[in-house]
């Protein structure tokens, strides 16, 4: 401050000086002081030249006189400090040392001088104006007085005058405007007039006294007939529009608004008719479009700020908008002689109707829209809906090629400047149709309707409206073939009204109230009905109108209620007979198509899309178990294998293009072609894996491993699965490896490589963006984030079929493993990461202890000790939740964190043995004698069956621990005995068995069957019901059991290991029997002969249909068993309806739940519930029926349903219930619900059991 002279008091004045006057304009242009603010707090923003300014050079150097020095030393400091941390950026410097300057004493003192030197100097300028402003205030006195009887504003003079500056617009001046506007004045003084009102402040305008005045004059002005003075005008509209805040661009919408309406009102002004058409080249056209544009404009504009004001400013606009597209003329008898309206003429510069679309977007302004055309504006929707009438009638009586000779809006974009009648009527119908299909879209605008049109005695409902629109898809006319996508700008009809009804689709509550109903449906369908009936005087409906019709469908049946509709029509209950549901018209549609049983379309090049567009459909439908339910008489898979195959021949038969020959391009194209369909029906394929039964109908085409490989390609280049598909592929990936076929297929396509290769990828090799120098946290979590979707995708594809198959090999045990030796496969993922049994295979990895672990199972705080206890506890005690205790994975608070002793010999300690009561025989009470009673009666078969089974009922609800021991011994025994007898219940026949425990003795029995009668008779022994002679007995029984099925298996040649020879597993159900029967070997395999004549033996006993001449050869040679395809399917069906949180569930975790149910079926619910729950469940299916198979699994998933979403919430649902027993759960606790079930779906689910044996397509 004290070096500051008068000579740099004078350089910073010119330096303002200069920086004023290059904003000024910017500056002067604010509507107020607060804008002028901001323009100059984002100058360095909006402005080029920002930093050449003189003033701003002056900144910066005493800035750096100032600070400079300390700027310097922050940094080098920070830098110091900072240097072992390679992420800090440039951008963290900055900010730390900016922050650091802004708060030492330095910078408090410059900017306390920079202040002071600041407002000696803007002081001294304010001065120097005030003596300019008195200067140039007498300067125009005096011009004022030279001139007679008349004001003159000196538009030439460099004065600065306060007019030209912004300042103020005081009345004298704007009573002079409105004198020199006035209609009487020369053309001359009228046009400086409005150059002055346009180069004044709008928003002094505005505030002036005589506005109203001033606004009559500018409606009066909107109608010379001079081009020039009325673009100044709309000129002066515009800026307003642009540079006002609402209150006052309201006044000036509204007076356009009236302006317009009293033009099109006023006899005075030639509106063109209908028959005249409209002539875009006229100046009078020209000048009213450019009026209706500029008010369009300004209403796409307004939404965006209308919700920061008064709501009175909003409806104002409203209301003048919809009165002015509510005029109307009185018409002539001549529909031709129509004077047109203003809304023709909003058509034509917004024909989607933008500004409705907008208005009605946010509830704020919508409440206010739908509230005036209800009460005052209704005449607008009634003359929308009259609009698409008509359009519609004359589609109707007007063939294609009639109404394409008078009409161009399906042509090319050719330019015009003339709209015919016919056009205008056409453009009018977008238009109205988009209005109307954004008005449906709202609870609110759909009330609206019914609505009563003239020359009508019906109302038109919503449903009307639907099928009006419906209808003008197929009736409209198509557009020329010739004419490509681009040029039609999605304005043809049918393209227009699909785009309307794929948004109301999206917006579930409109699409249930206005799409799915009946009425609709068939009015979609009814094309398809006329091609295969061949109706005579039915619309040629053309392969575009079909292809927008498909996607339409498509996304009807991709969401639930519109697929309910789809299958089963609006009354699904009833028992009327009725015509075929919508799947079915368009499954038979889309065989015909398939099986090229449709000659309208032979030839064809839109063929194969027409076909895919209708199979997309389908694909929605069977892709779920009711919709594959329904389609299984069409035996679609068997049509769409038939032409992938075909389409597979012809590209292997499409030449090499020469390079040089013309036919290069066709050959390209048509390959293209060829290429795109076959993946498509390749994809359509795939999606019958969605399903347990569309799994083994994908298995009898004999296509899996080329469906398996497509999606393992897509997967690759993360393409979505389907564009109706809300998840990912891990639904498909977990079905497909539930099956032998299914796992072989994705082996070798590459997905189960590529899943282990990014597995130890994050395990041993981290990431390649993190540098050396930063170091990985260590994991905390069960399983590394990094390595989560790798392990449950690890999980998902590999069930028991999986690793039985990809897993049932020798381990390498490598004397030396090369540090970039990458496992490939399932094998080397065993041998490198869980079998670490060599000093080699440890020192071969990187991160020992985590990848070792992570092999175990999951990461803990402690060291691998903890984890193989737990896994070895696991694995050599067999329990169910209250059976067993297992010692957990992580440490506990305290001073002794791990009381748990290892395991690491027998036996096994007793701390993990649970003291359940072990075999405990209750006393025989009123009702069991009640029960064992009933079993001795001798009345007629059938009755004495119904009457075990209510009796059977009682006790399950009433007293269920009782059925256990010797008692439930008894009753399977005579019960089973009895049903063998009655030949109505004998599904297999019966097969004479002879062989002697001397037959069979020397027969050898697989590993895993000798590992499960060790752990069978250990759980026996453990349960108080097998000695410890037990273990030759049932040794012997699964012989006997091997010899007994093999007498009734059929020859099979297969490459899958799992039908050659034996069953791959271990007898569970046989296990359980043999504990059932306290170790009676003779009980035993009578029993087991006497209950194989059952049904309910195909769904308990797996080996039972084991390679079963009972099934159909194309079931057999699939590797598939009904377990699986049946039992499995129907509890993904039943689950949808019962539990639809859990279903949904299971899709977002990417796991299906016939995966986990095929387990616990599988194994017989070993280890997932305590020994009586599993007898309650073996004796539950006996005595009720095979189907209660799926109706205890739907009551498992009822149970567990808030685990179940916790866990998915938490993305370990797989994790959870594979290895989480089934705590809490009781089969008599859910016997009424069961009940139920089997009132609703016993008919549909057993009869499809009964099935199994004629499965065959």
């Amino acid at each position: 401050m004290a070096h500051f002279s008068g000579e740099d008091e004078v350089m910073l004045q010119a330096m303002l000086r200069q920086l004023f006057q290059s904003v000024k304009e910017k500056i002067t242009g604010a509507p107020s002081l607060e804008c002028a603010e901001e323009i100059l707090l984002h100058l360095e923003e909006t402005d080029e030249n920002f930093h050449n300014y003189e003033f701003v050079k002056y900144l910066r150097q005493h800035i750096c006189n100032s600070l400079g020095s300390m700027i310097e030393e922050e940094m080098e400091k920070w830098t110091s400090d900072q240097n072992q941390d390679e992420e800090s950026g440039y951008d963290t410097v900055v900010q730390h040392v900016t922050k650091r300057i802004q708060e030492s004493k330095e910078y408090k003192e410059m900017m306390h001088s920079l202040k002071n030197i600041m407002m000696v100097v803007v002081e001294s300028m304010i001065n120097k104006f005030e003596e300019d402003e008195m200067r140039s205030q007498e300067r125009q006195k005096k011009i004022q007085k030279e001139k007679s009887n008349s004001y003159c504003t000196d538009n030439c003079s460099d004065s600065d005058s306060s007019f030209n500056q912004s300042y103020k617009f005081c009345q004298g001046k704007l009573q002079l405007i409105l004198d020199q506007l006035d209609p009487g004045q020369p053309k001359g003084v009228r046009y400086e007039a409005l150059q002055t009102l346009c180069s004044a402040p709008p928003s002094d305008v505005l505030n002036c006294e005589n506005w109203t005045t001033l606004c009559e004059k500018l409606i009066a002005c909107l109608s010379d007939p001079d081009p020039v003075f009325s673009d100044r005008i709309l000129k002066f509209y515009a800026q307003t529009f642009t540079l006002s805040p609402l209150h006052m661009t309201k006044e000036i919408y509204t007076s356009l608004a009236k302006y317009l309406k009293l033009h099109f009102l006023s006899r005075e002004n030639h509106i063109p008719t209908l028959s005249t058409g409209v002539d875009t080249s006229n100046p009078n056209v020209i000048c009213l479009l450019k009026k209706v544009r500029l008010l369009n404009e300004y209403q796409k504009e307004a939404p965006s700020f209308w919700i920061r004001h008064p709501e009175k400013y909003m409806e104002e606009i409203v209301e003048n908008t919809l009165s002015l597209l509510s005029v109307k003329h009185d018409q002539s008898h001549l529909v031709t002689q129509k004077i047109l309206d203003p809304i023709y003429f909003f058509a034509l510069v917004d024909t989607k109707a933008v500004w409705f679309k907008k208005w009605m977007h946010a509830s704020y302004s919508r409440t206010t829209v739908l509230r005036l055309l209800e009460k005052k504006y209704k005449s607008l929707i009634t003359t929308a809906v009259q609009q698409c009438v008509q359009y519609f009638e004359l589609c109707e009586a007007m063939k294609a090629g009639e109404i394409l000779g008078h009409s161009k809006h399906c042509g090319s974009k050719q330019k015009t400047f003339y709209y015919s009648g016919q056009e205008l009527q056409y453009i009018y119908f977008i238009h109205s149709l988009c209005l109307l299909g954004r008005l449906l879209i709202y609870t609110q605008g759909r009330r609206l309707f019914p609505i009563k049109l003239k020359n009508r005695k019906d109302l038109v409902s919503l449903t009307d409206l639907l099928v009006l629109f419906t209808q003008l898809i197929y009736y409209s006319p198509s557009c020329p073939k010739m004419t490509s996508a681009a040029h039609l700008d999605n304005y043809s009809p049918a393209s227009m009204v699909t785009e309307v009804l794929r948004i109301l689709c999206d917006q579930k509550e409109c699409a249930m109230e206005c799409l799915y109903n009946n009425t609709v449906i068939e009015a979609l369908l009814q094309p398809i009905h006329n091609l295969m009936k061949g109706t005579k005087g039915a619309p040629n409906c053309s392969e575009t109108a079909l292809i927008h019709i498909a996607d339409i469908l498509a996304r009807i049946a991709s969401v639930e209620e519109g697929l309910t509709l789809l299958l089963y029509g609006e009354n699904m209950n009833s028992s009327e007979e009725k015509s075929p549901t919508g799947a079915h018209i368009i499954a038979q549609f889309s065989k015909k198509l398939l099986d090229e049983d449709i000659s309208i379309f032979s030839g064809s090049e839109m063929l194969p899309v027409v076909k895919g567009a209708f199979i997309s459909v389908c694909r929605q439908i069977y892709g779920t178990c009711e919709g594959l339910q329904v389609l299984i008489p069409y035996c679609l898979h068997e049509s769409i294998a038939k032409a992938w195959k075909k389409t597979s021949l012809l590209s292997e038969r499409i030449p090499t293009p020469v390079k040089g020959l013309d036919s290069v391009s066709s050959v390209n194209q048509e390959s293209q072609n060829i290429m795109a369909w076959e993946e498509n029906l390749l994809d359509d394929l795939l999606n019958f894996a969605a399903t347990p039964k569309g799994l083994l109908f994908l298995q009898r085409t004999g296509a899996i491993n080329e469906c398996v490989t497509f999606m393992f390609n897509r997967y690759a280049k993360k393409l979505q699965i389907s564009r109706h598909k809300k998840f990912g592929y891990g639904v498909l990936v977990t079905q497909v490896a539930s099956t032998a076929a299914g796992a072989i297929a994705l082996q070798s396509s590459g997905f189960i490589n590529a899943l282990i290769t990014e597995l130890w990828a994050n395990l041993e090799c981290g990431r390649d963006d993190v540098r050396v120098t930063h170091p990985r946290s260590t994991p905390v979590d069960p399983i590394d984030r990094s390595c989560q979707k790798s392990f449950l995708g690890l999980v998902n594809l590999l069930p028991y079929p999986a690793v039985y198959l990809v897993g049932n090999q020798d381990l390498p045990n490598k004397a030396e493993y090369s540090l970039r030796e990458v496992p490939t496969c399932v094998i080397d993922i065993i041998d490198r990461l869980i079998i670490l049994n060599s000093e080699a295979k440890i020192r071969s990895l990187f991160n020992y202890e985590q990848s070792h672990i992570f092999g175990l199972r999951n990461f803990i705080i402690d060291g691998l000790s903890v984890e193989r206890n737990h896994v070895l506890v696991r694995i050599n005690f067999i329990g169910g939740p209250m059976e067993r205790i297992l010692p957990p994975r992580v440490l506990e608070k305290g001073d002794d964190p791990y009381p748990w002793p290892m395991f690491s010999s027998y036996p096994l300690p007793d701390c993990y043995l649970s003291e359940v009561t072990r075999n405990a025989d209750l006393k025989q009470d009123n009702d069991l004698g009640k029960l064992l009673l009933c079993f001795k009666m001798s009345d007629k078969q059938t009755e004495w069956i119904e009457n075990c089974r209510r009796q059977f009922c009682k006790m399950m609800k009433a007293k269920p621990d009782i059925i256990s021991g010797s008692t439930l011994l008894e009753l399977l025994e005579k019960f089973v005995l009895h049903l063998s007898e009655n030949l109505s219940e004998c599904y297999f026949p019966s097969v004479e068995y002879t062989a002697t425990d001397a037959n069979v003795k020397n027969e050898s029995l697989s590993s895993v069957q000798q590992l499960g009668i060790k752990m069978t008779v250990r759980y026996g022994k453990f349960l108080n019901l097998l000695k410890d002679s037990a273990e030759n007995d049932l040794t012997l029984i699964l012989k006997h059991c091997e010899r007994f099925l093999k007498q009734q298996q059929a020859p099979v040649k297969s490459s899958l290991l799992c039908l050659q020879g034996t069953y791959a597993g271990h007898d569970w159900f046989v296990s359980s029997l043999f504990m059932i029967m306290l170790g009676d070997k003779e009980k035993t395999l009578r029993f087991l002969q006497q209950f194989s004549r059952l049904l309910t033996s195909a769904f308990l006993w797996l080996p039972r249909l084991h390679i079963s001449r009972y099934l159909a050869t194309d079931t057999l040679e699939s590797g598939i068993h009904p377990v699986y395809f049946c039992s499995t399917h129907y509890i993904e069906m039943l689950l949808k309806v019962e539990v639809p949180l859990v279903f949904s569930a299971f899709h977002m975790s990417g796991f299906a739940p016939s995966q986990i149910c095929l387990q616990w079926i599988t194994q017989c619910f070993w280890n997932y519930l305590d020994w009586i729950e599993i007898c309650h469940y073996i004796a539950t299916c006996v005595f009720l029926g095979p189907d209660y198979q799926v109706y205890i699994c739907i009551a498992i998933f009822k149970h567990l349903q808030q685990d179940i979403l916790q866990h998915t919430q938490t993305q370990d649902l797989q994790v959870f219930l594979k290895e989480e027993a089934l705590h809490g759960f009781r089969v008599s606790d859910y016997f009424e619900y069961m009940e139920i079930l089997e009132q609703n779906y016993r008919t549909v689910v057993l009869r499809d059991m009964r099935n199994v044996r004629v499965q065959s397509t």
